[in-house]
């Protein structure tokens, strides 16, 4: 979806995709048309759904001024915003049809993570590694946080660790090179080396800054080494 959706979002095309919308609700065609469209033309219902609510809502009898983004989202996650019945119908059945835009498949991704967040706390605790939540973090005024900050730094594969982010999603190039500007390199600042746990993998190439300080695993090492608590006492 990535590599083509740039084709759509044209003026002409989004003109030709508005003109058809409107063409079928004039022909009283049956429900669900955009859902058919998208997939004749290949494109995400709910991306398709959006691009006709913006749209239309451009299209003002009354010269005023069409919704901002805010508003346009703001519909899409609640339909019955949408005044005119025949879109709301359409825009709907497009979001609850999509596996991977819109409001409802974001639900689903937000879940999964939270999921996978209180998977890996309970990794934690059953190693007997002690932790900080972000929730915790935040309380400290940390603007940025990881998933986890461990109290003790351990060592994985000879590297130190500080904290550890858990992904819910699989790492490619565009997803991890993103995050390594958004969040890890500001963890990095922070917390000083961490680990990054990409439950559905990652692609190994990506792998490059264990040196620098960010680790990348889809699983919890089995092999971690603890901070000799003796030894630090003698120091």
């Amino acid at each position: 979806m990535k590599k083509v959706h740039h084709k759509h979002y044209s003026a002409e095309a989004v003109e030709m995709y508005y003109n058809r919308y409107l063409k079928a609700v004039k022909r009283k065609d049956a429900p669900g048309f955009l859902l058919r469209m998208a997939d004749e033309i290949d494109l995400s219902p709910a991306l398709l759904a959006r691009l006709i609510l913006e749209q239309h809502s451009t299209q003002k009898p009354d010269g005023g001024e069409a919704p901002v983004k805010h508003v346009i989202t703001q519909m899409m996650r609640d339909t019955s915003l949408i005044e005119d019945g025949d879109l709301a119908v359409e825009v709907f059945q497009c979001i609850i049809n999509d596996d991977n835009y819109g409001p409802v498949a974001d639900a689903v991704k937000h879940a999964v993570g939270l999921e996978f967040e209180q998977k890996l706390k309970e990794e934690l605790q059953r190693l007997g590694i002690a932790f900080v939540d972000e929730s915790i973090l935040r309380e400290k005024g940390y603007d940025k946080t990881p998933d986890t900050k461990l109290e003790v730094p351990v060592a994985i594969d000879g590297h130190v660790v500080n904290w550890i982010e858990s992904k819910a999603s699989f790492g490619d190039e565009e997803s991890h090179r993103n995050y390594l500007k958004d969040q890890y390199w500001s963890y990095w600042n922070r917390f000083g080396p961490g680990m990054v746990i990409y439950w559905f993998g990652f692609i190994e190439e990506l792998d490059t800054h264990r040196n620098t300080g960010i680790l990348l695993c889809d699983c919890m090492p089995k092999i971690i080494t603890y901070m000799n608590a003796q030894a630090l006492r003698q120091c």
